[in-house]
């Protein structure tokens, strides 16, 4: 029996990298089943498929250009081989977020297998099950519980082959540490000896799944499943990756976004020994036998561009104000084509509240500054392109390369080497075509790399937005208004948890000026900053103590549980900050995650200087898997929080990005971590949901509240003391 792995997934508005046309337009006129057994070897394969492959796929930009189908089996695969090695296969990436030991956890927990007999295959198109990608914090929820049915499988087929091979009752067997034993005869048999001989191939059946409360493996600390490697050097990332007679290559790029190529004169540049230049369109790459030659040449083309006037940063947002389009996600009447009419009552309720308060928050425009930049090797072999590159959508970039290229998807295979970082912003494959593009060229594989200018100019950005918000409040505290209006940011956390009656929330999709798409939680931190700050402006109003305010107004259970637990672990209430200190508190939720963030600030009123002396925060996403895998992931989100909260913004005019490097765009350094207690809240009784993303909503509303109890001062956009408060 074939099962369901997951639920379809919407496509958030703000993913815009997904929906945007192609990178390039290039004038350039799978094994769908394969035979696993002569690939893996004999052994024993469970295969975990997807009735409905296309409807489930979150991929965006329309059909299959490749023109191949989707593969019927769609999930997870897990094979053990005759030496007693089990190997565990998903299209999920592993981009630093540590899934790859969680996930081994999860096979090792079903498995009854050591974890030392466990590897995992990720993001490999050619060898993993397609995946729509890695994003959304899905693959804890989904590709999780995927693999414990493999396993579970896998143990029972384990199980039944003992039973057999033992001659005995299959009740009075016991699976355990990669072996199946009659504990009455204390005869036993390896995983290993029983796949020997043996080609079995297997959809997945009903399994029985180990309850969260008894797990032995998963639920319990493991130490990172390639630690060594990564700390040694040993693990190669794709800008480590060499293949023989390797060339290098690099992109000419435009003089501003959106500039078209008016002429260009490359004499110079092929002048250079073994120097091959390209074009295509408005496409100019250059290759040579090593990376000084490539820069060299690049440089000594002379090129003329095109451009057209553009919005700068001061334009921004009044730009974002007045060009929006209707609604994203609001209801619209069929004869008119316009927005339905506010919801009843909450006029009324506005004009009949205690008090109303009407604010504008706004976003800048962030960088993903990963540490690995957008890199890429390709190679043309006997009609088919291989592509090594970081990315968090393998069969994404797959589609893209084929469509770029004009051949099956068949024709090309990705594989994503484990990647250092992407915070949702690897979801294309740029490097990947432009590498491909080159290698074509040459007719050798070519190696191209980002530098550190090309990542801060040519990548997209989490998305600048404004926010407005109208509110009504009684006497007593309850919250009887809510208007809230996001141009351009996103929808993901538009929608509050509080218990408001009367509310309307809106995205308006609006003209970016820059290239914008998937961030780390992606618009949820922009509401989440808008929404909370609010609440505590109305609190203030009212004279009252702000978790006070919120929990007066909340019925979410779990939100409620993770706001008590912060403030309990910081203290709320029981004593009052030092002179220029300040306490805020702040909290969220975000795909199946609660979050609440205590923050201690201090402020040298002098400098303007604001620091973060110190973080508690609660999160609760169900069972916990991993808890120091788990901790990790909060605690690098609130560290990462610091520089979008504080002082992280792309700074822009006429098509450029004014501060393409790291001695100009400032990111949290060591000197700017607090000091930070983490509160795990560790719920059992409901299923493991994903930590990339939530830990980071709550904690630049929180550092805001905290500033303005040390100053008084009300900072209503982020970045919020860029320059220091006095800036």
């Amino acid at each position: 029996m074939i099962e369901q792995l997951m639920d379809e997934i919407e496509i958030e508005p703000e993913r815009y990298e997904l929906t945007a046309g192609p990178a390039y337009h290039f004038e350039l006129g799978e094994m769908r089943r394969r035979d696993f057994f002569r690939v893996l070897g004999g052994g024993l394969l469970i295969v975990l498929a997807l009735k409905d492959a296309p409807a489930q796929q979150e991929s965006g930009g329309g059909g299959r250009r490749g023109g191949s189908p989707r593969p019927v089996e769609i999930g997870a695969w897990l094979h053990i081989a005759e030496d007693g090695t089990v190997t565990a296969y998903t299209g999920k990436a592993e981009v630093g977020q540590n899934i790859r030991t969680s996930l081994t956890q999860s096979v090792a927990e079903e498995l009854r297998a050591p974890v030392s007999t466990i590897k995992v295959v990720m993001g490999d198109t050619e060898l993993t099950p397609y995946d729509m990608g890695t994003f959304g914090s899905r693959t804890t929820p989904d590709m999780f519980p995927q693999l414990r049915k493999a396993a579970a499988a896998a143990r029972e087929t384990m199980l039944d082959l003992a039973a057999e091979g033992l001659k005995v009752e299959r009740d009075s067997l016991l699976a355990a540490d990669g072996k199946v034993t009659h504990p009455a005869t204390r005869r036993s048999l390896s995983y290993g000896e029983l796949s020997k001989g043996q080609k079995i191939m297997k959809a997945i059946s009903a399994a029985s799944l180990s309850p969260s409360g008894e797990w032995k493996v998963a639920g319990k600390p493991l130490r990172k499943i390639n630690g060594r490697d990564i700390v040694t050097g040993r693990h190669h990332y794709t800008p480590d990756v060499k293949l023989p007679g390797m060339l290098h290559g690099k992109v000419l790029r435009p003089s501003a976004f959106g500039a078209t190529l008016a002429s260009i004169d490359s004499k110079e540049a092929e002048k250079l020994p073994g120097v091959v230049v390209a074009r295509d369109g408005d496409f100019v790459g250059v290759v040579a036998p090593n990376e000084e030659t490539v820069a060299r040449a690049v440089t000594a083309i002379r090129a003329e561009w095109k451009a057209t006037p553009q919005v700068s940063a001061k334009e921004l947002f009044e730009h974002l104000r007045k060009t929006p389009n209707l609604p994203a996600n609001a209801p619209t009447n069929p004869s008119t084509g316009l927005p339905t009419n506010p919801p009843t009552g909450l006029a009324e309720s506005l004009a009949a509240a205690h008090q109303k308060l009407e604010r504008t928050y706004t976003i800048a425009y962030i960088a993903h500054a990963p540490l690995e930049p957008r890199a890429a090797v390709a190679e043309w072999k006997d009609g088919k392109l291989t592509v090594w590159t970081g990315t968090q959508r393998p069969f994404g970039v797959r589609e893209e390369l084929a469509g770029a290229f004009r051949i099956p998807e068949t024709s090309v295979r990705v594989i994503v080497p484990d990647t250092g970082s992407g915070y949702g912003g690897k979801h294309s494959g740029e490097a990947a075509i432009e590498a491909a593009r080159l290698a074509k060229a040459a007719g050798k594989a070519v190696k191209l790399v980002w530098t550190r200018e090309e990542e801060f100019t040519w990548a997209y950005f989490r998305p600048a937005g404004v926010i407005d918000v109208t509110s009504g409040v009684n006497k007593d505290g309850v919250i009887t208004a809510w208007d809230f209006h996001n141009y351009n940011s996103g929808n993901a956390g538009l929608r509050p948890v509080y218990a408001i009656q009367n509310q309307r929330c809106e995205f308006h999709r609006s003209d970016s000026p820059l290239r914008q798409g998937s961030y780390r939680a992606l618009a949820s931190t922009a509401n989440h900053f808008a929404r909370e700050v609010h609440i505590d402006e109305l609190a203030a109003s009212l004279k009252m103590d702000p978790l006070e305010f919120r929990l007066k107004n909340l019925k979410d259970d779990r939100l409620r549980a993770a706001l008590e637990a912060a403030a309990k672990a910081f203290g709320w209430g029981k004593s009052k900050p030092a002179a220029d200190h300040g306490f805020g508190i702040a909290g969220g939720f975000e795909k199946g995650g609660y979050i609440a963030n205590c923050a201690e600030v201090s402020v040298d009123r002098a400098s303007g200087k604001v620091k973060i002396v110190r973080v508690v925060t609660a999160f609760e996403c169900g069972a916990i898997v991993n808890p120091d895998g788990l901790k990790n992931q909060v605690e690098g989100s609130v560290i990462q929080g610091i520089g979008g909260a504080l002082f992280e913004a792309i700074d822009f005019a006429d098509g450029k990005i004014l501060n393409p490097r790291f001695s100009r765009y400032r990111v949290p350094r060591f000197s700017d971590t607090p000091e930070l207690e983490t509160v795990l809240l560790d719920r059992k009784d409901l299923p493991s949901a994903g930590a990339g993303e939530c830990p980071i909503v709550a904690l630049a509303p929180a550092v805001g509240a905290a500033i303005f109890d040390a100053t008084g001062v009300r900072l209503r956009s982020l970045p919020m003391v860029p320059g220091g408060l006095h800036s």
